[in-house]
């Protein structure tokens, strides 16, 4: 079982600890509600959708989460700002959970966590993300809103390889660190999502992920769904052989030391829950040889074994 060097930092979101050695605590599961396509959306500009759906979903997953030992955060996704305020309503009444608050514009974003201000829910708000292309104006404000966690997204076309991306957050080439911009925007809780370019590059993800790890100690993850449901689409891939298939693809960055996945649409919680919590037992097992132990007693090895 691989062991880390660098002492590892954790983090608390909510109730939510995160980060640690390699079998210390179970990873993180991300499911996406209200993502482009997603059958429960009507309207993605004014927010209209299926609430009883949404409800019977965000309940499976906590339900599942509950059930082996695996904390989950969920990833709200909007498309305008109406309907991100109307989504952050949604899930904090019908959810205990963090949520990401993500979108491809900044400005929906933004509004997204100033909403979650707004409601007294900005504990549990984690900005997604951070990354080479975010503004000043965009840094001064999340610093205004007070967001406190935040996505760190550490990926570029031309740093791809493991090594590479230690430069994007400690900054090289005469451009600033991520870490140092997320710190300088006052977020305290830093989640490190490495990205992934195609499915077999998954592989250098993982490396990525156990070299980020054990340099700089920080909680790390990644988000192999969109590259997983490509490779479905490419190759006609169906039941239950893309389950299969997709267990692997997530349990891969785990054995690594990932600390949370986004595993795409809130759908796949069935599957993805039990396949992450029977790898989790297995590199806690694994870990013993090391002379480390999960932290707590609620932990999948004791869940399942």
């Amino acid at each position: 079982m691989l062991s880390l060097e660098a002492p590892q930092q954790t983090v608390c979101i909510d109730n939510i600890e995160i980060g640690g050695q390699i079998g210390e605590r179970p990873p993180v599961l991300i499911g996406s509600i209200f993502y482009s396509g997603h059958r429960i959306v009507k309207d993605p500009s004014e927010g209209v959708f299926d609430t009883d759906e949404a409800a019977r979903l965000l309940g499976v997953e906590a339900e599942l989460s509950s059930r082996y030992s695996i904390p989950h955060i969920i990833d709200v996704i909007a498309e305008s700002e109406t309907a991100m305020a109307k989504y952050i309503d949604f899930v904090v009444a019908n959810s205990d959970a963090p949520f990401l608050v993500d979108a491809t514009n900044p400005k929906v974003r933004l509004t997204g966590m100033r909403r979650a201000a707004e409601i007294g829910a900005l504990d549990r708000a984690i900005y997604n993300s951070i990354d080479t292309h975010t503004t000043p104006e965009e840094l001064g404000a999340i610093a205004d809103i007070g967001c406190r966690s935040a996505v760190i997204l550490a990926f570029s076309m031309d740093r791809l390889f493991p090594k590479d991306r230690i430069g994007l957050l400690m900054g090289d080439r005469d451009r600033p660190g991520l870490l140092e911009m997320a710190s300088g925007a006052g977020v305290e809780n830093l989640l490190i999502d490495v990205g992934v370019l195609d499915l077999p590059s998954t592989s250098w993800t993982a490396q990525a992920i156990f070299a980020l790890k054990n340099e700089l100690g920080l909680p790390v993850g990644c988000a192999p769904s969109n590259a997983l449901y490509t490779w479905k689409r490419q190759r006609r891939i169906e039941s239950p052989y893309f389950e299969a298939c997709g267990a692997a693809v997530f349990g891969l960055p785990l054995c690594y030391g990932a600390d949370f996945i986004l595993y795409g649409p809130i759908g796949n919680a069935p599957w993805v829950f039990p396949s992450a919590a029977i790898t989790s037992a297995m590199i806690a097992y694994g870990a013993r040889v090391q002379g480390r132990r999960p932290v707590s007693k609620d932990h999948p090895l004791y869940r399942l074994f």
